[in-house]
């Protein structure tokens, strides 16, 4: 065989690379939190340990942060979070943003345990706010879950000047939010910025005037699914 051939082995190596998503590093304490009790468990009786594998593999699984191809075309704002579409209405965003009273259209994603679970930033631009304020764990999927629940609020100012919030909220079995930007951070869109560990709902909020591309119940991929066209800002002022 030519030294050039890559090796059957090898190969194999690489397509498990690309078809496995690596793990938010978020994740790897209750990875190794599980992997460490399944030892234990196999101690005490083998069938228990198969069960405490089976759990750790599909804990390393949800906490999966797989690569996305983002649309480069401008003025679009694209989903930060896989899920289903629950709700596209008029809303005045998150009070401590300081965005004022005036509604914006809110583009609601709901997450089940099943679907990525990792943050994607919406539009690039820099981070204006960063948020977080305690509340209730109510099912994510109600409308007054929003005003209600735990959540952490980001206020983005695109390149072009238009603003827009991105909102994790806490659900019925979330307990922990995670945002890894600060204000005064540059990010691009499609990027990761933060999780929510365990079910959960996902809020945008652009401007009233902007032209939304999803209905309910339609399903996004986050970083990749436009939701909506923005207006075309500093752009033409």
């Amino acid at each position: 065989m030519s030294s050039t051939q890559e090796s059957p082995l090898a190969h194999l190596i690489a397509l498990a690379k690309d078809t496995v998503p690596p793990m938010h590093p978020a994740g790897r304490p209750f990875v190794i939190g599980a992997a460490v009790a399944t030892l234990v468990l196999r101690r005490i009786w083998r069938p228990l340990g198969v069960v405490g594998a089976v759990l750790t593999a599909w804990c390393a699984w949800f906490f999966r942060e797989p690569a996305r191809t983002t649309p480069t075309r401008e003025g679009l704002a694209v989903a930060a979070a896989d899920g289903a579409v629950a709700h596209v209405e008029s809303a005045v965003p998150p009070a401590e943003l300081g965005f004022g009273e005036t509604p914006m259209i809110r583009i609601s994603t709901f997450l089940t345990i099943f679907d990525v679970h990792v943050q994607r930033v919406p539009v690039s631009g820099k981070i204006d706010k960063v948020v977080y304020r305690p509340g209730k764990f109510l099912s994510a999927d109600l409308d007054k879950a929003s005003e209600d629940n735990e959540r952490n609020s980001v206020a983005i100012r695109s390149q072009d000047g238009t603003r827009v919030a991105v909102v994790q909220i806490a659900g019925l079995v979330a307990r922990r939010i995670v945002c890894e930007v600060a204000e005064g951070d540059t990010v691009t869109t499609g990027a990761t910025y933060g999780l929510i560990r365990f079910g959960s709902r996902v809020d945008l909020y652009v401007p009233a005037d902007s032209k939304v591309l999803v209905e309910p119940g339609q399903r996004t991929i986050g970083g990749e699914t436009p939701l909506a066209e923005l207006p075309r800002g500093k752009r033409d002022r």
